[in-house]
C-alpha cells in the first residue's frame, strides 16, 4: 500500500465505498462521479501507478482483472447492450488518481470519438 494513495486506502478498507466485487487481487467499486447509469472502477490491490509502469510480472494480474470486468459487467446487466472500459494514463489523458484503474461504463449508448 502506498500511504498517500486513495485507491490503496479503498483496497485496505480504510475508506468506505460501495464495493461491487472483491477478491484477493482486485476490487471493484462504484465511481463517485458517475458518467453513465452503470459506472464502476476496477483496481488491482497491488499499487501500480499507471499503465506506463506495468511490468511483465503483472501480466497475469491485468489479464485476470479483464476477466473479472467481463463477469462484473454481466452481473450488472450491461453485457448484452455493451459497455466501455477506459484506462487513462497520466495527466493529459485525464488520470487523476495515480493507481492503475479501469473505468467500466454502461447502461447507455456512447459516441465515438470520446472527448
Amino acid at each position: 500500500m502506498k500511504d498517500d494513495c486513495i485507491f490503496c486506502k479503498i483496497a485496505e478498507k480504510l475508506i468506505d465505498t460501495v464495493i461491487v466485487y472483491e477478491d484477493e487481487e482486485c476490487i471493484a467499486f462504484e465511481d463517485l462521479n458517475k458518467q453513465a447509469p452503470v459506472h464502476f472502477l476496477v483496481i488491482p490491490k497491488k499499487h501500480i501507478g499507471s499503465l506506463n509502469v506495468i511490468s511483465v510480472s503483472d501480466s497475469h494480474l491485468i489479464g485476470r482483472i479483464f476477466c473479472k470486468i467481463k463477469e462484473i459487467a454481466a452481473k450488472a446487466g450491461i453485457s448484452e447492450g455493451g459497455y466501455r472500459v477506459v484506462a487513462n494514463c497520466n495527466r493529459d489523458a485525464g488520470q487523476e488518481v495515480f493507481h492503475l484503474h479501469f473505468h467500466v461504463l454502461g447502461g447507455r449508448k456512447f459516441s465515438w470519438p470520446p472527448g
